[in-house]
């Protein structure tokens, strides 16, 4: 068993990041409005091509900090009586319900000429999603031919003794990628099941990592030989780098994430309440969306472009992920992990 600790994790989130990253570039008329502060999930370097596109467009800067989104949730939580941002940017829609289900969250139903079909978006907008993707794996090419071996194409695979201290991936509790992992397989298995299944694939673990992505560069740098996360950042940052890493699904089926934006409830997003608008307003748009190509994710307007290669949730097969209750029952589903596998 390999020994986790929480507390010092989501301790040295809250405590040893800096306030805020500012935004490059200024805007002419950025006087006219307030600074916009963020929290954001996504990787940095996709978060500011976001958010200086933004910035370019309307005026307003933007200042954020990136965490995972389990780490977004506990800082949110922490900060509740005093909220330092005013909108929470990306990661999956399971942690942003289980925001909701605390009270962190505000209600705001973005501005945009399209409808967002009821699975995208919370019942009273306390959570909107602005992209979808599906939970995959990554492997290298070359320990797979090394070892004669075919990419892993099942949940079962994964147990193989030949992946035996080969596979990465990032703790549940920290990462709404490895979350959705986590919720996929007690959603197939039942709680005691899924359990007993991770305890047997924790054997084929290498290390657990704070991000979902950091596995996959790990992976075509051969420091790994799987990993799994989300299949579009699969796709840009281990194919599209040119690493020799091939993606590939389970058979039986995989969890999804619908990617989500919200405003946080009290103190700054009040002040800040046109700024944050315009920002989830904003990225609805087709200039924003179609800047997901760069990262194939798979925008919801319905007028944005696809990524050449990029895979919609219609291309995979999905088990029927309901997002709802994994989000409602994030906080025991994570307890569960940890006091079986963590200790």
């Amino acid at each position: 068993m390999k020994r986790f600790m929480l507390i010092a994790v989501i301790l040295v989130s809250l405590i040893a990041l800096p306030l805020f990253a500012a935004g490059e570039q200024e805007g002419a008329d950025s006087m006219e409005y307030k600074v916009l502060h963020m929290y954001t999930a996504l990787d940095t370097e996709e978060a500011k091509l976001y958010i200086d596109a933004f910035t370019e467009s309307t005026g307003i800067e933007v200042e954020y900090v990136r965490m995972g989104s389990g780490e977004v949730l506990a800082r949110i939580e922490a900060e509740k009586e005093n909220p330092q941002a005013s909108v929470w940017f990306g990661g999956s829609n399971t942690s942003h319900i289980n925001a909701a289900e605390k009270g962190l969250l505000a209600p705001y139903t973005p501005n945009i000429d399209f409808t967002l079909s009821s699975e995208l978006h919370a019942a009273d907008h306390k959570w909107n999603g602005f992209y979808t993707g599906a939970i995959g794996f990554v492997s290298n090419k070359e320990f797979l031919e090394k070892n004669g071996l075919t990419p892993p194409d099942s949940w079962a695979d994964l147990l193989d003794p030949a992946y035996r201290g080969q596979i990465e991936m990032a703790y549940p509790y920290t990462s709404g990628t490895a979350y959705t992992t986590w919720a996929t397989r007690i959603q197939m298995l039942g709680m005691p099941g899924a359990l007993d299944w991770w305890e047997k694939f924790d054997a084929n673990i290498n290390q657990y990592t704070k991000s979902g992505t950091a596995c996959i560069a790990r992976v075509g740098l051969g420091e790994a030989s799987v990993g799994i996360s989300f299949s579009h950042d699969i796709l840009a940052k281990g194919i599209a780098q040119g690493y020799p890493v091939v993606l590939s699904f389970p058979s039986e089926g995989t969890g999804y994430e619908v990617g989500a934006i919200s405003m946080i409830k009290g103190g700054t997003s009040e002040k800040e309440s046109v700024e944050a608008a315009m920002f989830i307003d904003w990225i609805y748009s087709t200039e924003a969306q179609n800047l997901f190509k760069a990262y194939f994710r798979i925008p919801v307007n319905p007028n944005a472009e696809i990524a050449e290669g990029a895979l919609k949730l219609s291309d995979i097969t999905l088990i029927e992920y309901d997002a709802i209750t994994a989000g409602i029952e994030k906080d025991s589903n994570v307890t569960a992990w940890r006091d079986r596998i963590g200790k």
